[in-house]
């Protein structure tokens, strides 16, 4: 099949359902070889099937495409390396892993169990760390004996961990851990021919049909259903393919037709002295700060106006 992904191994995690299905689909769709990961979990983790992840391969083989499914638990350390080494004695390489598997375990702070906690960071976090630690082996092996990588790496981040959102703060710190490993690892695996980036995706799914704002909207009647989990699928897939390769290091936004860059932390208004502040200095310093600093963005990405603007 062709395609911009044509010839490129590919590693989708939690590519049973929604939006892994999407990126899977999408990518045999231009060429590439994909190996479907997922444990057919529900929701909050629990209970395992190869049965979606099945039925994925099914319609990708179904196209015409290459797949095999794969079952392995992406935070376990010996399942994920057996994972990378899946796509590469299967297929005899690897050019793109997208770490995509995610649980929700959603609860108030004061409400919230250490298990509920440690669930969803380890999914999430750890769960995207292990594969992209032994890719990263793999493409570093390979440059140490002189071949070249074209090698991607997409991590799935969320609007919870970037903007926030109440009830995800187990969510929301594992997201956010997702975006700056994402800046990170970045840094460190150009000199390896490989590029990091992350899509903050916003799609009806398990993980968000009970959100108000994916509720189905009973005035749409158009074609295209923006809420579609498949439309994260494309920037997703061009993020992968050779044309991206000056692309790394940053997090993309990403629901119905829209792109946007999300940009990061930055240092805002400074004030400074020649000497170690004294707290009693600080009631007049910090106020003045803050409120000279952009406001935080919300939920949305979008952030609230400053005091003057929009004013003729």
């Amino acid at each position: 099949m062709s395609g911009i992904c044509a010839g490129r191994v590919v590693i989708v995690t939690g590519a049973g359902r929604g939006i892994g299905r999407g990126h899977a689909i999408e990518f045999a769709r231009q060429g590439a070889k994909v190996v479907v990961n997922d444990l057919g979990a529900g929701v909050d983790g629990s209970g395992s099937s190869e049965g979606p992840a099945g039925e994925v391969v099914e319609n990708i083989r179904a196209m015409g495409g290459e797949a095999i499914v794969n079952g392995e638990d992406v935070s376990d350390w010996e399942g994920a390396q057996r994972l990378i080494n899946a796509a590469v004695e299967t297929f005899g390489g690897l050019d793109v892993l997208v770490n995509n598997a995610g649980i929700l375990r959603d609860r108030m702070l004061v409400n919230m169990s250490i298990e509920e906690w440690d669930a969803v960071i380890k999914v999430h976090l750890r769960g995207t760390f292990v594969p992209t630690r032994w890719a990263a082996a793999y493409w570093r092996g390979r440059s140490k004996e002189g071949k070249d990588n074209d090698a991607r790496i997409i991590n799935t981040t969320s609007s919870s961990g970037i903007y926030g959102n109440p009830g995800q703060c187990n969510y929301g710190a594992a997201k956010a851990g997702i975006a700056g490993f994402t800046v990170i690892t970045a840094m460190e695996l150009g000199r390896y021919g490989v590029t990091v980036n992350a899509v903050a995706p916003g799609a009806f799914t398990r993980m968000t049909e009970n959100l108000p704002r994916w509720a189905a909207d009973p005035e749409l009647k158009e074609e295209f259903d923006p809420r579609s989990p498949d439309n994260i699928a494309p920037l997703v897939v061009w993020l992968a393919s050779p044309e991206a390769a000056g692309v790394t290091g940053r997090v993309f936004n990403a629901a119905g037709g829209h792109i946007s860059v999300a940009e990061g932390w930055v240092a805002g208004p400074v004030a400074e002295k020649h000497g170690r502040w004294d707290p009693s200095e600080l009631g007049k310093v910090v106020p003045d700060l803050v409120a000279r600093a952009a406001p935080n963005a919300e939920t949305n990405g979008n952030r609230p106006a400053m005091a003057g603007e929009g004013s003729a």
